[in-house]
């Protein structure tokens, strides 16, 4: 990197603490900070998903895996991500929506304790968040290797200068802020993707490289399923990323509550999935023909992508590719933080602390704040282990850990929505969430020789299997959660539609769980008539 190259890296973070600080003027509570108010465009929310999904990772992790065995790193990995989100926009994006619009929640979760129980609601928030410490110390420790391998700085430095960089804007703005640098990190991503596949394929011949390069590559590269990313694997991949990116991974979830209904939520979930088919396949071309280009250094080939860009590209727009693998991490570790944050503050802390259950509308607003960087500062410091002995390796954080812990989590949340499992309760849904944690460190730590594809699918089908057979073996359906069901399944999203399914609701509205400090709304709550209500007014 030159000075014009630094000159680009930095004005990107300035332009992002910029629209932190815009934002910020759109936020006056907890709703607005965590769901942009439901106030947000279906292809706005739509961008953000997309670009909140994927991070440096795929620069670093994948590229390893598309050097070494080509087009199986689309086939295995982005793929099944756009399929899975296609039937999530049928099944899942109009009823998380409906949590916000219908039950004026502000935390995925938070519906959850009228679902189930507040155990329940504990046990799924706490594991989630711990998981996601861990995950995002994977991204930040991603995007600080390949600052390294560009600047010579070191991987901490690295890690300190995107967290709080990311840090400012994030707990500034909120959701807004996430949103909207999202969508300048798409534009920014789109031409420096742009302007990589053109200049690989300008190396390699012209246009024709596209389909004529491919016999000097090696024969792998051809195979959709080859090596240890076999037909089970991507079959098992489809299962486990349909629950993940369609509202397992809880910022996914408010993308689709930001939205202002549930038919906006759905369009916004299908035109992510159309961005998941087209676009990564423009990212990995580079990295599919890399081998014809440069030669890794690392044994896992996750410098490819950096050494290809060193090469070939001319200062300034070097300095743009780079800014492209921050858009990407930066976008998943923000809106991570957010969706952290809105579980911590809704959900956790008002079950821990009878003053949270009655903090003022700006007291809710300061602690999403702090939480925000409290969160960002635990993922940090995991991030500088994330090659110790116990965490391995970027990738092996990001598709063993993520893909085979979200699934029990994601499993009693996303299927507690549908009328089908009306009758799985608190029983089936701590059941699945214990049996599918158990499995999980059965098949990668407590079992030798235990295939890739089997540590990853066996948590999500244990908690699947169990989830399902609980809820016909000791049924827990009650009028209450049956209403709750109601209220989120109404497919009317117009005001006469939401004031029928509160009508038909009235009960649950009324209803205080054990536990759980009455049935006052709190900040930005609804009192189930339907009416917004902040400090208690």
């Amino acid at each position: 990197m030159n000075s014009l190259d630094w000159a680009v890296l930095i004005g990107y973070f300035g332009v992002m603490i910029a629209i932190g600080v815009w934002s910020h003027k759109r936020v006056d509570d907890v709703s607005d900070f965590f769901t942009a108010g439901g106030k947000m465009p279906w292809w706005l929310s739509g961008i953000s998903h997309h670009m909140s999904g994927y991070s440096a990772v795929m620069f670093t992790g994948y590229a390893g895996i598309a050097y070494q065995y080509g087009i199986t790193s689309y086939v295995t990995w982005s793929f099944p991500i756009a399929i899975g989100i296609a039937i999530g926009a049928q099944l899942f994006a109009g009823r998380l929506n409906r949590l916000r619009s219908r039950l004026g929640v502000a935390s995925p979760l938070e519906y959850l304790k009228n679902r189930y129980n507040l155990p329940t609601q504990q046990a799924l928030a706490w594991s989630g968040v711990l998981l996601k410490i861990v995950d995002v110390g994977a991204k930040w420790a991603a995007i600080a290797t390949l600052l390294s391998v560009f600047t010579g700085i070191s991987l901490n430095q690295g890690i300190l200068i995107t967290g709080v960089i990311t840090g400012i804007y994030c707990t500034v703005g909120g959701l807004w802020a996430d949103a909207l640098t999202e969508l300048g990190q798409f534009v920014i991503q789109l031409l420096a993707g742009v302007a990589m596949l053109v200049t690989v394929m300008g190396e390699l011949g012209g246009f024709s490289s596209l389909w004529a390069v491919w016999e000097k590559l090696p024969d792998n590269h051809t195979q959709p399923t080859v090596g240890p990313y076999t037909l089970t694997f991507l079959l098992a991949y489809l299962f486990i990323k349909t629950f993940e990116y369609s509202g397992g991974m809880w910022n996914q979830a408010q993308r689709f509550m930001a939205t202002r209904n549930a038919r906006q939520a759905k369009r916004s979930a299908r035109l992510s999935a159309a961005l998941w088919f087209v676009w990564p396949a423009v990212l990995f071309f580079p990295m599919w023909v890399a081998p014809l280009l440069v030669e890794t250094k690392k044994p896992d080939a996750s410098d490819a992508y950096a050494l290809l860009t060193e090469r070939l590209l001319p200062h300034g727009l070097l300095g743009l590719v780079i800014v492209g693998f921050f858009s990407h991490t930066m976008a998943m570790c923000s809106s991570d933080a957010n969706a952290i944050s809105a579980v911590f503050t809704r959900d956790i802390a008002p079950a821990l602390s009878a003053k949270a259950r009655a903090w003022s509308h700006r007291a809710g607003l300061l602690a999403a704040r702090l939480s925000t960087v409290a969160f960002l500062g635990l993922s940090m410091a995991i991030a500088t282990q994330v090659n110790s002995p116990t965490f391995k390796d970027i990738i092996t954080i990001v598709i063993k850990w993520v893909a085979g812990l979200v699934g029990p989590i994601s499993i009693p949340f996303l299927l507690g929505m549908l009328r089908f499992f009306r009758k799985s309760g608190p029983t089936a849904a701590l059941g699945s969430w214990a049996a599918g944690l158990f499995a999980f460190w059965l098949t990668n730590y407590g079992l030798n020789g235990v295939q890739l594809q089997i540590q990853i699918v066996s948590p999500v089908a244990t908690s699947l299997v169990l989830f399902v057979l609980l809820g016909f073996v000791r049924p827990e359906d009650t009028p209450e959660r049956d209403a709750v069901l109601a209220r989120i399944n109404s497919d009317d999203d117009g005001p006469a539609g939401a004031a029928g399914a509160a009508a038909s609701a009235a009960s649950a509205a009324s209803v205080a769980i054990p536990g759980q400090g009455g049935g006052a709304p709190r900040d930005g709550a609804r009192d189930g008539t339907g009416a917004e209500t902040k400090d208690g007014a």
